[in-house]
């Protein structure tokens, strides 16, 4: 009759360490989600607890401020992935212009398509108010899939794939169609729909045609 009641005891440490352990992301989520609604100057981080089912205390266990709680939401989201397309860099074997295309359809799907495009809105709108969050962005972000970029375009040239040419020499304009249509999905989505496996598809179509030899 007893061994239930050991079991149950037992297992309920386990069962709140797990909990515990999804905290941060759930207290991201609902950052997120406050982001979305209010922006970054107007965003409260009672009300982010309150979304999160936590007291505002608990936030704190887990990151200083808001401005890390933002931070924390670009490393989830943004540098996460980025992360992983350097995995994919790393060890892809096949050619160059399938490699640009494989990396450009994860940043569509995981970036342009998702809500880690609240961040970005929230780097135009309010950026010039706080400077160290486009700071931050750039650094931890941006520079890091240009740099991704500038591998890809290098290894194209060094396999006799791509010319040397205007485009390899500037790899935003690779990128830059990417952050365009995150933009355009934020903005006039609601009046002008855009598809983005087309956009994407041309997006790529365009990349190739400056690059390939």
């Amino acid at each position: 009759m007893t061994k239930p009641e050991t079991v149950s005891r037992s297992a309920a440490p386990k069962k709140r360490q797990r909990r515990k352990d999804a905290r941060p992301a759930e207290i991201i989520e609902a950052g997120l989600a406050e982001f979305a609604e209010k922006g970054f100057a107007g965003a409260r981080l009672a009300d982010v607890a309150a979304r999160a089912g936590v007291v505002k205390g608990t936030i704190y266990r887990y990151f200083d401020n808001k401005e890390a709680l933002f931070q924390a939401a670009v490393m989830s989201r943004i540098v996460s992935t980025l992360d992983n397309v350097e995995e994919l860099v790393d060890g892809y074997g096949g050619p160059t212009d399938e490699l640009l295309k494989l990396v450009l359809k994860v940043i569509y799907e995981k970036i342009v398509a998702s809500d880690a495009r609240i961040l970005l809105r929230i780097i135009i709108a309010e950026g010039a108010r706080f400077p160290d969050i486009p700071a931050n962005y750039y650094r931890d972000s941006i520079s890091k899939g240009m740099a991704l970029i500038e591998r890809i375009v290098q290894r194209g040239i060094e396999q006799g794939e791509f010319q040397d040419g205007p485009m390899t020499k500037t790899p935003p304009i690779i990128l830059g169609p990417a952050i365009f249509a995150a933009v355009w999905k934020m903005t006039f989505e609601p009046v002008a729909p855009l598809d983005l496996d087309t956009f994407m598809e041309a997006h790529v179509d365009m990349a190739l045609n400056g690059l390939l030899r």
